[in-house]
């Protein structure tokens, strides 16, 4: 009798599907109520983003002789972009899964082959970063084959197209997570990646700088007016983009141009083909060289003179706080007057190192507010052609909803993973005095002050950026303050409710069933909120028309929005600590 011989790869993807069949199958021993809430949830969103992109195709394909044009500009546009999210989505998360993972390591100490391992990984940082790419994109483009009247063979070669589209920035993300790896500590590296940064900036804003459209320009015809407003999103139509490759065959393939379909589809299965063997067959052996390298230094600082001297001087000052003194800063600030209690203290300082530490949690933190950045500059820029307060209005309230989506995000991704992120050792955490329900509650106060910081200061930012008076300021400020609470409650509570004590990678944990419910609950309370908030608004939506009863429907939605919020937030999270309380260590 013949053995078979299967590949080590073969086994490892075996053993991660036969594990997420399992984690399925025990969703049977979950309330059939909660199951069906979380089912509902998920159709009603897939159903609301299809109506959406659906209505929102139609209306702008009714414009005569412009339709076409935008659908078609706005199709790239939004390829490239979700490109671009893409690579940075894959890099970091591979960043992470082939250099701070532990069954990274545990799998480099078997006798497994370095370029299968790498191999499993790229694999599953690809998965793990493009499932909400998916997730957003396939109402998108069954909305856009509906209202194109497609045939029935569009579907199923867009679903190979998109399948083949996210595997470049997948290999891409993961050839950039190697040489940054290989080459962070070394300081021309360095100085050429802040060289770069820099440049990229400048480049961007002055690309996307704003230009006003004059009288005159607007008395010529139209398309000329459009071709030049839109003239910041030829980048988008570069053709050798893998963007580009998609959203052509996409389109031509919707327009009965098949030979012009399947020459970009050609295109794009060639470069899939040509670098994923690649990465399949060469990168083993740099993989294994960066893995020494990062798990072999200590600083990415090293080679700096100050760098050198600083370390110097912390470690005399550690010294010296040692004999004086023996706590550092951070709990000498919390000890301030004694405000903090001692096992309060303990926590805080706890999470707030093991935040800092984790360079990938506060790397993407940084990321995500250069992003905030670059939307809060524009804000200002973007002002200046609303003159009819129905617009600024609308503007305003839908800037309130950007604001929240990012607090969404912050929640999300950083507050829901935290306990979980206690891992095995949360037996020790459960059996200090504080209790594990108290610890629990903690997270959600330190969660909540921390991300009420940032949301109010971008909320009166942005609102300054919009020239609205201190009245709308308040009032955006204090609808902020509430869905900050709420949306950290929904985070914390359904943290507890699904934990992963057995993944290290907050990513990872993020991208399982709890956290997409996290993120879909948390999507759904901001959309109702928002929406309720704007249509009683105190102001109202059309100043030559008074209302007498205005200042009362305000009234009335915004105890509806109050009551919601705490009924939407203390659900989750009195479930959370109920479990909690009755869970075994």
């Amino acid at each position: 009798m013949n053995d078979r011989v299967v590949s080590p790869l073969r086994l490892l993807v075996d053993t991660a599907v036969l594990t997420a069949w399992r984690r399925l199958l025990g969703l049977k021993e979950q309330s059939w109520f909660l199951l069906s809430l979380i089912g509902v949830f998920l159709v009603g969103y897939v159903a609301l983003s299809f109506t959406l992109f659906f209505g929102g195709l139609r209306f702008i394909g009714r414009f005569p002789g412009l339709g076409g044009l935008l659908v078609e500009r706005l199709l790239f546009l939004l390829f490239a972009f979700l490109f671009g999210l893409l690579l940075i989505s894959n890099l970091i998360i591979a960043y992470t899964n082939l250099f701070r993972n532990r069954e990274t390591a545990f799998l480099l100490t078997l006798p497994v082959p370095r370029q299968t391992v790498l191999q499993w990984k790229l694999l599953e940082s690809t998965l793990v970063a493009s499932w909400a790419f998916l997730f957003l994109i396939a109402p998108l483009l069954a909305a856009y084959g509906l209202v194109n009247r497609v045939d029935w063979h569009f579907y199923p070669m867009v679903v190979l197209m998109v399948g083949m589209f996210i595997v470049l920035p997948g290999i891409a993300g993961c050839w950039l997570a190697l040489q940054i790896a290989r080459f962070l500590d070394r300081r021309a590296f360095q100085v050429l990646l802040v060289a770069v940064l820099v440049t990229a900036v400048g480049l961007i804003l002055f690309k996307f700088r704003p230009e006003p459209v004059t009288d005159e320009a607007l008395e010529t015809r139209v398309l000329s007016v459009i071709d030049r407003l839109l003239d910041n999103t030829r980048f988008a139509q570069f053709p050798l983009l893998p963007s580009y490759w998609l959203s052509s065959s996409v389109q031509s393939w919707s327009e009965g141009a098949l030979r012009t379909a399947l020459f970009f589809f050609a295109v794009l299965l060639s470069y899939v083909l040509f670098f994923g063997f690649l990465a399949m067959t060469r990168l083993g052996d740099s993989f294994y060289e960066a893995s020494s390298i990062v798990h072999g230094r200590g600083s990415m600082f090293v080679r700096w003179a100050w760098f050198q001297r600083l370390e110097e001087r912390q470690r005399r000052l550690q010294q010296l706080s040692l004999l004086l003194r023996p706590r550092d800063w951070l709990d000498a600030l919390l000890a301030w007057r004694n405000l903090v209690p001692p096992d309060v203290r303990a926590l805080v300082a706890k999470d707030l190192r093991v935040f800092w530490r984790d360079t990938t949690q506060w790397g993407q933190a940084l990321m995500l507010f250069g992003l905030l950045t670059v939307y809060i500059i524009n804000l200002r820029h973007f002002t200046r052609q609303l003159d009819s307060p129905f617009w600024i209005s609308l503007v305003s309230f839908l800037n309130l909803g950007a604001c929240a989506l990012n607090l969404a995000t912050l929640t999300t991704r950083f507050v829901f993973p935290q306990f979980s992120l206690e891992g095995k050792r949360v037996w020790v955490v459960g059996l200090a005095p504080i209790g594990l329900v108290q610890i629990v509650r903690l997270k959600f106060w330190l969660a909540s002050v921390a991300t009420l910081i940032v949301t109010l200061g971008l909320i009166l930012l942005s609102c300054s950026m919009l020239g609205l008076d201190v009245a709308h300021s308040v009032f955006f400020a204090a609808a902020i303050a509430v869905m900050t609470f709420t949306l950290n409650a929904i985070a914390v509570g359904l943290g507890a409710l699904y934990p992963n004590f057995k993944e290290t990678n907050p990513a990872k944990i993020v991208s399982g069933f709890g956290g997409t419910f996290c993120l879909v609950l948390s999507f759904l309370y901001i959309v109702s909120s928002v929406v309720l908030l704007a249509v009683a608004s105190p102001w109202g939506w059309r100043p030559d028309t008074l209302d007498e009863f205005a200042p009362a429907k305000a009234a009335f939605s915004w105890t509806i929005f109050v009551l919601g919020s705490v009924l939407a937030g203390w659900l989750p999270l009195r479930l959370g600590l109920r479990k909690v309380a009755v869970t075994e260590l």
